[in-house]
């Protein structure tokens, strides 16, 4: 028996099939990109801290998320093209793991901007492929009627768990009482240990059967070829806007609250933390409402909805707890990112394809939404006012609502029905 053997004597074939070996797969693979993104938005939550200890600019914060999105964008489509053309997905996963937990030590060790910058963009090069395999994995050890929900579980219900709910109660009280290199070295230790978790209980995923094809094109891995499919075309564009909207407000909401809205760190952390839980609320809705009634309308739902946090604190006199109330309401939406980076270019592409697919779509949000939506939040925060990074946070929000409606259905058990109303009227 090898190591990650999902059952004594049973093999990654029979494990597909099992709820015990499914649910097994999704609470450490959940745990996994959970500290993942926790590593990834340490930044956002010790900015503050970073900013006044190492003087940097708006700029400069938002040149740190930019060049971890551009590493991050690469890594997941190439690694995750190496990942299909191989048929292997866990040594990537675990190297993944290893790589990004030392880069969050790293980043801690910083002394200037120049060091902090290198750490990042090395960190995002081991994460960016870390959730195409992951939900490549999953969806291969995933019921069909379970794809949709158990993606939106690792992706948001783990992801904002740890990565937005926890982070910043943890890191803000670690570097309060502490200091934020300590919070930075200690961010990193969780990884460490789900690498052991999954290198010993997660299962090499049987290599997924290529369908039928007619022309070289439906086999391909080439980017050209995938994206002359409409339907991950426009999840590529969808991922360029709610992507920016997503990682200009987890930079610049937190400065917004800590600045222009004059709300002490002890009360920001908080809000940020149970708005951090939305995502995965969110998820847990819209991925569930996906299986049931198709991707497509929560798609236009949570798009249109990413577009209120920023006004709710642009334009909304209220106390936190409203603030936060609407906050919640609006950061719900973004329980849409396992559907369209996951779940819709798999079912459009087919599982041999899976992972490049879904690097595809993240890399291109990353490259596009990622790389330039918080350089130029924080040049326009600077030449102007934090208000107007958060003007451009909800316009990317509302692009993304209005893309979601040109997309084509993709859930199997609602195109086969469908199919037969069809046939019965027809």
């Amino acid at each position: 028996m090898t190591h990650g053997a999902p059952e004594a004597g049973g093999n990654a074939g029979e494990a597909s099939h099992s709820y015990a070996y499914e649910l097994r797969v999704l609470l450490l693979l959940g745990l996994a990109f959970g500290f993942a993104y926790f590593d990834r938005m340490a930044m956002t939550f010790l900015g503050p801290f970073v900013i006044e200890d190492l003087s940097l600019s708006n700029t400069q914060v938002g040149a740190l998320g930019s060049g971890l999105s551009v590493t991050w964008a690469l890594g997941a489509y190439f690694v995750g093209r190496w990942s299909d053309s191989i048929g292997a997905r866990k040594p990537f996963l675990l190297a993944a793991l290893v790589i990004f937990s030392f880069c969050s030590v790293m980043s801690g060790l910083a002394w200037n901007f120049g060091t902090l910058f290198a750490t990042r963009v090395v960190m995002g090069a081991a994460e960016g492929p870390f959730l195409p395999i992951c939900l490549a994995i999953m969806a291969a050890a995933s019921a069909e009627g379970r794809r949709g929900l158990n993606a939106g579980m690792v992706q948001n219900v783990f992801g904002s768990l740890l990565g937005t709910a926890v982070a910043p109660i943890v890191l803000v009280w670690l570097a309060e009482a502490y200091g934020w290199r300590v919070a930075f070295y200690l961010a990193g230790v969780p990884g460490l240990i789900l690498a052991l978790l999954i290198w010993r209980f997660v299962a090499e995923p049987p290599r997924a059967k290529a369908p039928a094809v007619t022309t070289a094109r439906d086999a391909s891995l080439s980017p050209w070829h995938m994206l002359a499919e409409r339907n991950v075309l426009l999840c590529s564009i969808l991922s360029c806007f709610a992507v920016g909207s997503a990682v200009v407000g987890s930079i610049f909401m937190p400065l917004y609250l800590d600045g222009p809205r004059a709300i002490d760190p002890t009360t920001w952390k908080w809000m940020m933390a149970v708005v951090g839980l939305c995502p995965g609320v969110g998820a847990v809705v819209l991925a569930a409402l996906s299986d049931r009634i198709g991707r497509k309308p929560p798609m236009i739902l949570g798009g249109f909805l990413m577009a209120l946090p920023p006004l709710a604190l642009l334009l909304v006199p209220g106390t936190p707890v409203m603030l936060t109330a609407l906050m919640f309401l609006g950061w719900m939406g973004m329980g849409i990112f396992p559907l369209f980076m996951g779940v819709v270019p798999a079912e459009t592409l087919g599982g041999a394809r899976a992972a490049t697919a879904m690097g595809l779509v993240v890399g291109i949000g990353e490259l596009s939404g990622g790389v330039f939506g918080p350089i130029l939040a924080g040049w326009l925060a600077d030449s102007f006012t934090l208000d107007v990074a958060l003007w451009l946070q909800a316009g990317l929000g509302l692009a993304g609502g209005l893309t979601a409606l040109l997309l084509s259905e993709t859930n199997p058990r609602v195109l086969a029905r469908r199919a037969q109303a069809s046939v019965a009227h027809g």
